[in-house]
């Protein structure tokens, strides 16, 4: 705060109270107390009020993976109601910040305040964020996994096609270099991770052929777990 000095000039007993009474009046009871000088002077502090009004609004967005790495406008509700269209920059990161200069709130005798706008990143249908790489669990047939195959990948730009060699295990995973988010001096990666789905429902085909495999072709995948 700022503060004023005022010295009173009559000694003990000479009007020092009537003059701290005078000073109440005219500052709306705002002193903050008293500090005796040397002699018969009293120091008095105040606070003057509209220091440091903040004036700044904050505000939570939340975007998509896809609009955090290519920027996009989206329109944001303000407390009061209000509404503003907001460009969002290619490459904003969870808990980045847009200040929208003089959007904030207004008072009289003082600039407007700004928008803060912080950013969050919802999470994604399939992918998994970490750091500038990304995960995916891609599903695929048991006859693609055990006789191979090419299967489509899904990135943040254009679909790949991944070759799934034969005899794939489920868990199996494949990293597809500069397919991740944007980082200082390049690009993430993605990493693809092989989960082999069965088919819904009972087969009795698939059934009557893994009878057979597992009378003729048995094996132990779990032998190393002692």
């Amino acid at each position: 705060f700022e503060s004023y000095t005022f010295r009173s000039g009559g000694g003990p007993g000479q009007g020092g109270g009537a003059f701290e009474d005078i000073l109440n009046s005219m500052f709306g009871g705002g002193m903050r107390g008293a500090r005796p000088g040397a002699g018969s002077a009293g120091q008095f502090e105040f606070d003057t009020g509209g220091v440091g009004l903040d004036l700044d609004v904050n505000v939570a967005m939340s975007v998509s993976l896809e609009e955090s790495v290519k920027g996009g406008e989206k329109r944001v509700r303000l407390p009061t109601g209000k509404e503003l269209n907001v460009k969002i920059p290619a490459g904003v990161t969870e808990g980045q910040q847009i200040r929208l200069r003089g959007q904030g709130e207004s008072a009289q005798g003082h600039p407007p305040g700004d928008l803060l706008i912080t950013i969050s990143i919802a999470p994604h249908a399939y992918f998994k964020v970490e750091g500038a790489d990304l995960r995916i669990d891609l599903p695929v047939t048991l006859y693609e996994a055990v006789l191979g195959a090419k299967v489509r990948v899904p990135t943040l730009g254009n679909a790949v096609e991944l070759s799934v060699p034969k005899n794939t295990s489920s868990g199996r995973t494949f990293r597809l270099k500069g397919k991740g988010l944007p980082k200082a001096g390049g690009t993430g990666d993605l990493f693809v991770t092989i989960r082999i789905m069965l088919p819904d429902g009972n087969d009795a085909a698939l059934e009557a052929l893994m009878e057979k495999w597992r009378d003729q072709h048995p094996y132990n995948p779990r032998s190393g777990l002692g």
